[in-house]
């Protein structure tokens, strides 16, 4: 039975330090959970190269949970695709994310919609195995407090970070080693394409915001956000008085770079230099189990683009602060619909014709406040992916995006 899922939300926090004992030998064994992106092959070739130097020797990818989204063509329309590819290098494909697990030291969650990411963590976790999750980490910031908190109870290492971060330009701006000295503020751009399943900035915006807190460090406290069909202006303040501004591109020549503003001049901050520079940091990081971003950089990531779409929604600045508090007091209302193989439905055990399943779903909202619906989405064997899809598209005209997939 293969699986797919997302969301909830909570608290914070993390760990220290965790050795990852090599096991099987002298190779330290990955899996990789979500065959759904272009960095899956990327990253296969560097750590699968018998003749890679350090620190990236010693690690073989040998297992893989492809996964797939069902209600998202990015997602859906490229597992198969990338499982085979590595099916014919020998690695290994499962059904689930559970056989997968006793037969590797630590886990890639690559999936490319980080709606399923905290679903599909929670066994890697448990498990004990330590967890590199690409990304965005989570498509809500309740996901992202919800892996950091399991994680520190059970004192497994996990860190989350887009290429971008570790560019060595980035990684030399951000310590005053630039030109332009100490980092009083910078200008900083990525392509932004969008995606209706996630908040906007998350689905690719998230590699600029990076960029920019790779430069500015944590301590923003207000975000305001403009946008229009072929541009995202997003400009955040630090608690210092530093501002720090996202350009995210939809049309004309886009690319990745910053402008940095020092207290010794302006200067270009870097660009990208592909995928190695991350996966160093990943083979690192699976040798030390020291996370080489501190937990509170990525939630102040996630909570800096949760903040600018709701001053997209709102007009105004939106508190940081504010944003992160209401995510971890946020609810879940947990709904179960099951697709019967004969194309009915049940919702909660009750049949439903799907025509009714946004109106009933809204409903569950209905006067609450601070909540959410995470709908646990299942169906039996035999059912046409077509009509899983079908209740996706119901599904997604109620006011909620947040699907737990088991089919």
């Amino acid at each position: 039975m293969k699986k797919w899922f997302v969301f909830a939300g909570m608290i914070l926090l993390f760990f220290n330090g965790f050795i990852g004992d090599v096991l099987g030998g002298d190779i330290f064994r990955l899996g990789i959970i979500g065959t759904t992106t272009s960095h899956v092959p990327a990253f296969v070739k560097i750590l699968n190269d018998p003749n890679v130097a350090e620190p990236c020797n010693g690690f073989k990818v040998v297992a893989a949970y492809p996964g797939g989204m069902p209600d998202n063509a990015g997602s859906w329309n490229r597992f198969k695709q990338y499982a085979d590819e590595l099916e014919k290098q020998g690695i290994s494909l499962h059904n689930t994310i559970e056989s997968m697990l006793p037969n590797v030291d630590g886990v890639l969650l690559e999936s490319v919609d980080g709606r399923p990411h905290l679903e599909q963590a929670k066994p890697i976790i448990n498990a004990g195995k330590p967890l590199f999750i690409d990304k965005p980490m989570a498509a809500s910031l309740g996901d992202v407090l919800t892996i950091f908190r399991l994680a520190q109870e059970k004192k497994v290492p996990v860190f989350s970070a887009s290429s971008l971060r570790f560019a060595s330009g980035f990684q030399k701006a951000r310590k005053g080693e630039s030109l332009a000295g100490n980092v009083i503020g910078c200008d900083v751009w990525s392509p932004c394409s969008l995606n209706d399943k996630h908040p906007d900035l998350f689905w690719y915006g998230i590699h600029g915001v990076e960029i920019l807190f790779t430069l500015m460090g944590t301590g923003c406290e207000s975000v305001m956000r403009i946008q229009t069909d072929g541009t995202e202006l997003v400009t955040g303040i630090w608690k210092d008085g530093r501002i720090g501004t996202f350009r995210g591109l939809r049309t004309g020549k886009t690319g990745y770079g910053a402008v940095v503003f020092g207290n010794k001049g302006i200067a270009d901050a870097g660009s990208y230099e592909g995928y190695k520079p991350l996966v160093e940091e990943i083979a690192r990081f699976f040798k030390t189990g020291q996370p080489p971003v501190d937990p509170q950089e990525t939630i102040e990531i996630i909570a800096f683009m949760e903040a600018a779409e709701q001053s997209k929604t709102k007009g105004v600045p939106v508190s940081v602060a504010q944003v992160i508090r209401e995510a971890e007091n946020r609810k879940d209302i947990i709904v179960q619909i099951n697709i019967l193989s004969n194309k009915n439905l049940t919702l909660n055990k009750q049949p439903i014709n799907i025509e009714e399943l946004a109106k009933t779903l809204d409903n569950f909202l209905a006067g609450k406040t601070n909540h959410q619906v995470k709908v646990i989405l299942s169906s039996e064997k035999g059912t046409p992916i077509e009509f899983v899809q079908e209740v996706c598209n119901h599904l997604g005209k109620a006011t909620l995006a947040n699907y737990v997939y088991d089919y």
